[in-house]
């Protein structure tokens, strides 16, 4: 994997450019920590602005090779990967567990698979990326081509490292573009694999980089000259730096950001069906997704029956070792962000609200790691600071409501504008609503289903453009108008 030793020291994951590993000019270096036992996995090269110049020029050379190959040619390639990526499913989901201290259950089954849906959609999509044409009888013709935009920067953030990689990398390089990736700090360990495997499918050297380090990196790319475009995932405040930063150069660019989704439950639902959709997408990765329903608005004829199982399903979640595969609930990604977590915790406990179940640690096994137990108040409202902002972990809120219109009005009231879902019987009600919220993704009766052939993102502060599905091409490509005269031009002047 992406890791170089030296001697007797921890062994150390470098930047990937050009087709191999280079070490950094930074002399900085930073430590991986397994999020269960806050150990040092290795050591980090942070890259200099050396590497950032070269893995962009890189980044062109690739481009100038890549854009011109058939695309044909590279759906294959794209496929090859596939193939090596999903062989290599336990390897990648196990680097990914050490890397996130995400449970092996997920990461097996959903991470890797899921990022290696994208890229086999978007290698049968790149042969299908044609332009058209429009006559002008007696006069000419126009031709409007598709056309890469040349170096993109993808920016990824810690909860899904892989498979963020490969969303943003698939369909990048599906339109005939070079990447550079920049990996979260917090999670370096599994980008640079990719960029192997990418290598080993025949993917030509430059087309694919990975730099390694912090905030500077990123900022570096998004500023660089040489590049055309920025993808990011990640918070909404780094996402309105991005979008800052880009400005300078006008750069195309795409955000996926964070979110406070509402799951409405209406008294006509299938509760047990609700209730599993609010557990699963409260506490799946421990809390740690952007597109999480933690508000959930229950009508009031089903409150207390919805509310009443809650408690004893929570308890019986497993906690613990996240190689563990009966394991459900594993560690924060980092001290820094339980110590988040813990302080909404807090304020939960302190708000009035009905606690449901409680998130506090006591078992002192876990002590050593960052671990924070599911928890769930019920009487929530709309005005409560952990009902307002995104926690990101483990923290449900249950809030009763009456009406219909009430119900649409409260959910909207949010800055945010992700996700959210809508259960209940009556088919019409059920779209009706749907089509009220302010989301980028709604589901009906159901929650989270997102086949690679589905866009993502948000409305409002939770992101620009969208990732995944085959509009998302917009925001990879331009369009050429190419005008072809039939007969001279006449004189004039």
């Amino acid at each position: 994997m992406a890791i170089v030793t030296a001697d007797s020291t921890l062994p150390t994951v470098q930047s990937y450019i050009d087709g191999g590993y280079v070490p950094s000019t930074s002399d900085e270096k930073f430590a991986a920590l397994y999020p269960a036992t806050n150990r040092t996995i290795c050591d980090v090269e942070q890259a200099g602005a050396a590497e950032i110049d070269a893995a962009v020029e890189s980044a062109q050379r690739g481009f100038a090779v890549w854009s011109t190959m058939p695309a044909l040619e590279r759906s294959r390639i794209l496929l090859r990967a596939v193939a090596i990526i999903r062989a290599r499913n336990d390897e990648l989901a196990a680097l990914e567990t050490l890397d996130t201290g995400k449970v092996i259950g997920e990461t097996s089954t959903e991470d890797v698979v899921t990022g290696a849906d994208v890229i086999e959609f978007y290698a049968g999509v790149a042969q299908t990326l044609h332009g058209e044409t429009i006559d002008f009888p007696g006069h000419g013709f126009a031709r409007m081509k598709r056309e890469p935009l040349g170096v993109c920067v993808g920016i990824g953030a810690w909860n899904y490292p892989i498979q963020i990689a490969m969303w943003k990398s698939a369909l990048a390089l599906a339109c005939g573009n070079a990447m550079i990736f920049k990996p979260a700090e917090m999670t370096p360990l599994s980008a640079g694999v990719l960029a192997e495997i990418y290598t080993e499918a025949g993917l030509p050297d430059g087309v694919f980089n990975v730099l390694q380090g912090d905030a500077r990196v990123g900022q570096a790319l998004v500023r660089h000259a040489g590049v055309a475009k920025v993808s990011l995932t990640g918070e909404v405040s780094t996402g309105k730096s991005v979008m800052a930063d880009a400005a300078g150069t006008l750069k195309a660019v795409t955000l996926e950001l964070g979110g406070k989704s509402p799951i409405v439950v209406f008294d006509d639902a299938d509760v047990d069906s609700a209730l599993n959709a609010a557990l699963t997408n409260n506490f799946y990765s421990t809390g740690q997704v952007c597109s999480n329903g933690t508000r959930v608005f229950v009508q009031r004829g089903v409150y207390e029956r919805f509310l009443e199982p809650i408690a004893e399903r929570v308890r019986a979640l497993k906690v613990g070792d996240p190689f563990d595969p009966e394991t459900m609930i594993g560690p924060l990604v980092s001290a820094e962000h339980r110590d988040k977590v813990m302080r909404y915790m807090k304020i939960a406990e302190d708000s009035g609200a009905r606690q449901i179940i409680a998130g506090n640690v006591e078992d002192p096994g876990l002590a050593v790691g960052n671990y924070v137990l599911p928890a769930v108040y019920a009487d929530c409202t709309d005005d409560m600071e952990f009902v307002t902002e995104e926690v990101f972990g483990p923290l449900m809120s249950v809030l009763p409501f009456d009406t219909e219109d009430e119900v649409v009005e409260r959910a909207n009231a949010t800055p945010y504008g992700l996700s959210a879902a809508v259960f209940s019987s009556d088919f019409a009600r059920a779209n009706r609503v749907a089509n009220a919220l302010q989301a980028g993704s709604v589901w009906i009766n159901d929650y989270g289903t997102l086949p690679a052939s589905l866009p993502f993102g948000g409305y409002k502060q939770s992101g620009v453009g969208r990732e995944n599905g085959a509009n998302a091409i917009e925001h990879y490509t331009q369009v050429k108008m190419i005008y072809s005269s039939l007969v001279p031009v006449e004189k004039y002047m």
